[in-house]
């Protein structure tokens, strides 16, 4: 049985997945930055799946001590992580970057980049003294360098998360343990519909997410299978694909789709 650890958990992509390993039949630490809020992602999965494969375990990414303490309790409740993700995260309004509250560009380079950069520390060191592992962190828009206006901030971040997954996987090339990314595509969550503080921009994104988007629950299955089958590390596993784009915006007109209805 696969022992899993995934950070922001409580809710969105990271429920989803955690939702989906169980399902698979591994065991899941959900990490979330409340003791309430991982009390209740925990409560709802223990009554959907086996109650004994489900802990939880509260964790700000951005303190390194909390990073360090859920990898001990995972490993202490579990004997060992197999596969750690790195899926915590958050976003901004979207802003021209001169508009943006110092706090709110911290607090989203502090949660993407230094929360990730936190885990992977504490995970590869582990997971090495362990003698195996995979490693994976949650990539999204920067990480191809593609723009958005107003999303400066959080494209960066996860811009250089991609550089720093890179070298993760160059650095542990000699060893037994994997470094890959996850790039779930567009997916309707909070992040993704916190757009809506926009208005005047809303009605025309929201077309082309009804095209580009799809459900957690339509995702997250796929790449936790992906997760527990690779076997090689410097792995991208990317749900959207050039090919699915271009076959998605071919046939918009005769196939429509309403993800927020």
């Amino acid at each position: 049985m696969k022992t899993i650890v995934i950070t922001g958990s409580t809710r969105g992509i990271g429920y989803g997945l955690a939702d989906s390993f169980l399902a698979l039949g591994c065991a899941v630490t959900v990490s979330g930055r409340t003791q309430e809020g991982v009390d209740g992602a925990v409560a709802t999965l223990s009554a959907k799946h086996e109650a004994g494969r489900v802990m939880g375990h509260p964790c700000d990414v951005t303190h390194y001590a909390q990073v360090q303490t859920l990898w001990d309790a995972a490993h202490a409740h579990w004997g060992r992580v197999d596969v750690w993700i790195n899926n915590a995260g958050c976003t901004h309004l979207q802003a021209e970057f001169w508009e943006l509250e110092p706090e709110q560009i911290k607090a989203v380079v502090d949660a993407n980049l230094l929360g990730a950069m936190y885990g992977s520390k504490v995970a590869l060191r582990g997971m090495l003294e362990q003698g195996s592992g995979s490693l994976y962190s949650m990539e999204g828009l920067g990480s191809t360098g593609r723009k958005m206006d107003g999303l400066a901030v959080y494209g960066t971040t996860k811009c250089g998360l991609r550089y720093l997954n890179e070298s993760l996987a160059h650095e542990v090339r000699e060893t037994p343990v994997l470094v890959g990314a996850l790039r779930p595509g567009m997916v309707v969550t909070d992040l993704l519909t916190g757009k809506k503080d926009r208005p005047e921009d809303w009605e025309r994104a929201k077309r082309i997410f009804n095209i580009l988007a799809d459900r957690v629950e339509t995702v997250t299955p796929w790449l936790a299978q992906k997760v527990l089958a690779n076997d090689k590390n410097g792995v991208c596993i990317s749900w959207t694909s050039r090919r699915k784009i271009m076959w998605r915006f071919l046939t918009a007109r005769f196939r429509k789709r309403d993800l927020f209805g």
